[in-house]
């Protein structure tokens, strides 16, 4: 006698009809970027969720079992979305206190045009370093940076290619990051093993990206040629609308010992957030109620300087609800493929084809690739396909660290 729950309930899916919601799900999404030329994939992600049901249905799966395997994926992903919270609140809460600001004042009256690049990639690797979080570093210090070399005449690319290097790097090995934890937790390693093990292609990495921002600072960058006038505007606009001290800088200096001290990320940031709030209302002169709304809606201020409204009109809680949003559907989209087996064809289709380590190694590459191509998600692109290889791996033999 069977049960709903029971296994002999449902069939596995063949390839074509495993591949049937990933390819149906790339075409709306071909549709939607490139004929719409709208890159917001989160319908086409829910209808490819919907279209993976009906697949589940058709093999004989109840929708409380897909459903179940939805929402042990999306479990997942909790995590990183109270980090991406606590982050939206960091980033208003921060400009409103002053603490971005005077980071962006010292660094125009400090930094220097030719090194900045280099600098810039350097100290975004420290703070991700320290935060375990790549997304916290590029909204609060990479946010800095970005006024800083607006204000020398760098190129915004170029900014944002250091701030991206530099943050992506320490939160590569940074045992608080969420994706850093996420990968040795998938596939059955520890965080330690799993940071050693990618010093071998980070490190080198870093030094390549290093070497190339010192060079474009000093041949590509006129350091002669910044502009000082806009540097005195923004630096002028910077002190009529807030109180500039090192003092402010204590909200990030307190984020930044509590990771030394290996706290737990959320409450770290938490306690960030909740500094820059104090600070606010006692040295900015900010409400409580203007303290809340800058917490969730963002901060919101007229300088009449065009490039210091861009960078400080941020933050926010509902500034992470695109990312928090896509980062669910996605880990569900991801959940029914999972659940109903469409994914565990695939790659068994992949794995027949497989019979040595660089091919499972360049098998579980692709497969992550695709992943995050068909879903726009980072999370998933290493949840799956590392919960599906783990076991081919030590099947054949092989050291998880290197899935991981």
């Amino acid at each position: 006698m069977t049960t709903p729950e029971s296994p002999i309930d449902y069939q596995r899916p063949g390839l074509l009809l495993a591949l049937t919601p990933v390819v149906l799900t790339l075409l709306v999404l071909a549709v939607q970027l490139f004929y719409f030329g709208d890159f917001t994939p989160h319908i086409p992600l829910a209808i490819g969720l919907a279209i993976t049901a009906l697949v589940g249905v058709k093999l004989g799966f109840r929708w409380k079992q897909i459903e179940e395997g939805i929402f042990h994926v999306i479990h997942v992903s909790l995590p990183s979305v109270s980090v991406l919270i606590c982050v939206g609140m960091i980033i208003g809460v921060w400009i409103a206190s002053g603490t971005v600001p005077t980071l962006i004042y010292y660094g125009l009256t400090i930094l220097s045009p030719a090194i900045f690049l280099a600098a810039a990639m350097l100290l975004c690797s420290v703070v991700s370093l320290a935060l375990g979080t790549s997304w916290g570093t590029v909204g609060t210090v990479g946010l800095a940076l970005m006024g800083i070399g607006a204000g020398f005449d760098i190129p915004m690319y170029w900014t944002a290619g250091a701030v991206v290097s530099g943050a992506f790097f320490g939160d590569k090995i940074s045992p608080l990051s969420d994706t850093t934890n996420l990968a040795p937790a998938v596939t059955g390693t520890d965080v330690f093993s799993h940071i050693k093990n990618m010093m071998p292609t980070t490190i080198p990495a870093m030094v390549i990206a290093f070497v190339i921002y010192l060079m474009a600072g000093f041949t590509l960058i006129d350091g002669d040629g910044a502009s000082f006038e806009r540097i005195d505007a923004i630096t002028a606009a910077l002190q009529a609308n807030f109180t500039i001290s090192a003092w402010l800088l204590l909200p990030a200096v307190l984020v930044i010992a509590l990771a030394v001290k290996r706290m737990p990320p959320i409450p770290s940031l938490f306690a960030g957030a909740l500094a820059g709030a104090v600070t606010a209302m006692l040295v900015q002169g900010v409400g409580v109620h203007d303290v809340l709304t800058y917490a969730n809606s963002g901060y919101s201020i007229d300088t009449g300087v065009a490039a210091i409204d861009s960078l400080l009109n941020r933050g926010g809680i509902q500034s992470m609800m695109w990312t928090i949003s896509l980062v669910l559907i996605a880990l569900g989209f991801g959940g029914a493929l999972e659940k109903t087996g469409c994914l565990e064809a695939i790659i068994r289709a992949i794995m027949t084809k497989v019979r040595s380590f660089k091919g499972v190694q360049t098998a579980a590459v692709l497969t992550s690739v695709s992943t995050n191509l068909v879903a726009g998600d980072p999370y998933l692109s290493i949840a799956l396909p590392g919960r599906m290889y783990a076991p081919t791996y030590r099947g054949m033999g092989y050291s998880t660290l290197n899935l991981s």
